[in-house]
């Protein structure tokens, strides 16, 4: 009796003990397990810094068709939202009565040659008569007058033709160039009163080159300006721009600066820019909104990383570095521009051979180690 006693009496003792070894053991385990974490060294390479900046498109040139003179719309010789010729007659406004004013015209100027013919061989044979006498130097001067006043005459006339001819010619409305033509505003058969003021018919659009407009603060411009020339400025434009209708490659449009206002408007503190771009296939419409990327400066061996592994405190933007024993870091870095959508600068706060974590930024902390593992 007294052994089984004691026998039960050190059972709890000896199972208290065996879970403290199982503990110790669990802690030497996790002790001794190093988690593989994904790391990677920056890419280093020449970059160009940009700068977005909004805009507008607008086509090379926009006309407005207008009839000038007063007459019924006869006809539209066109598609609307259809491409034009330069020539291709468009409009056709009631023609009859300033074709007759051109005949009318004509005629006139037929009857003053005439007189005027007369007047000049009256005056002649006026002056062969004064030689014998036969007529007065009174005769003689008013056959001069004559003669002077239908000259005057023919200037008058041959002045009005051309009017006549004028008018004429805008009963016709032509394209001015080859482009894309808006819907007529007027239908055919309305009565139009263009002498007084003229009436809007349609609307032509030149588009084979697109004009990108946009503005940039003076003080960024300057900026600028003397980070790119080391801190001597220019008023060299950049060359190439890129314009973005969004945020797919076959939506970015290569284009050249050609323009850059010559001052600063006062109420905004802003400087006009324009951008060219080609636009063969008629894509780009006028008044999209699109991003102007304008570089201003190049960078040599610059330091890039993933922008998913940064992450963000109170203190601003930070890596988790691992060095050469394979320990984790916080390292706090200074951020620049974004490349790629996928590849953020850093200033300051890495160096090109240091490694860094890439993804599982919240599995490790400051102290731990790691079995590094590169994609």
């Amino acid at each position: 009796m007294k052994k089984i006693f004691y026998i039960l009496l050190a059972l709890p003792i000896l199972l208290v003990g065996c879970k403290d070894k199982k503990k110790e053991d669990k802690k030497s385990a996790a002790a001794a397990y190093v988690p593989s974490i994904t790391v990677a060294a920056p890419i280093v390479k020449n970059v160009t810094l940009t700068k977005e900046y909004p805009g507008y498109l607008s086509s090379e040139q926009t006309v407005n068709l207008v009839g000038r003179v007063n007459g019924t719309l006869e006809s539209m010789n066109y598609k609307p939202g259809q491409k034009v010729k330069k020539g291709q007659l468009l409009f056709v406004i009631e023609p009859t009565i300033y074709q007759n004013d051109v005949a009318q015209a004509q005629a006139e100027l037929e009857t003053a040659r005439a007189q005027l013919e007369y007047a000049e061989s009256n005056y002649t044979r006026m002056l062969e008569a004064l030689k014998s006498d036969a007529v007065s130097q009174i005769q003689v001067i008013q056959a001069e007058a004559t003669m002077k006043a239908d000259k005057a005459s023919i200037i008058n006339c041959e002045a009005a033709l051309k009017t006549a001819q004028t008018n004429l010619s805008y009963c016709y409305v032509k394209a001015p160039f080859d482009g894309v033509i808006t819907k007529n505003a007027v239908d055919v058969g309305s009565y139009i009163s263009g002498a007084g003021s003229p009436v809007t018919l349609a609307t032509i659009y030149k588009d084979d080159q697109m004009y990108a407009y946009f503005n940039i603060a003076d003080n960024q411009w300057l900026n600028m300006q003397f980070e790119a020339n080391k801190g001597k400025a220019t008023t060299e434009l950049p060359h190439q721009v890129l314009v973005k209708l969004g945020t797919s490659d076959y939506e970015n449009f290569p284009a050249t600066l050609d323009y850059m206002s010559p001052d600063v408007t006062m109420n905004t503190g802003t400087m006009t820019l324009r951008a060219v771009i080609n636009n063969p296939d008629g894509i780009l419409k006028s008044g999209l909104y699109v991003s102007v990327s304008l570089p201003y400066a190049n960078v040599d061996n610059a330091i890039l990383v993933n922008n998913a592994s940064l992450g963000t405190d109170q203190l601003g933007k930070y890596l988790y570095t691992v060095n050469d024993s394979n320990i984790v870091n916080y390292q706090h870095v200074v951020t620049g521009e974004l490349f790629d959508d996928t590849l953020r600068m850093i200033t300051s706060g890495l160096k090109p051979n240091e490694r860094y974590v890439t993804k599982a930024l919240l599995k490790v902390k400051t102290g731990m180690k790691i079995k590094p593992v590169t994609e």
